[in-house]
């Protein structure tokens, strides 16, 4: 997912440099909602694994 947001994030760099404003604002608001979403994810299993998935010895 971290991987497509920052595909997406070049596309919206490359096309705001040639001026391509339209196509720049859909890539960056992709890369903004990819990258939101790979962070919520992140966040949801470093708390599993430190509570419902921890190890009992």
């Amino acid at each position: 997912m971290l991987k497509w947001a920052l595909i997406f994030l070049v596309i919206a760099i490359i096309a705001g440099i040639l001026g391509f404003s339209g196509i720049a604002g859909t890539a960056a608001a992709i890369a903004k909602f990819l990258f939101i979403v790979f962070l919520i994810m992140f966040l949801v299993f470093l708390l599993l694994g430190f509570t419902v998935y921890r190890k009992i010895t």
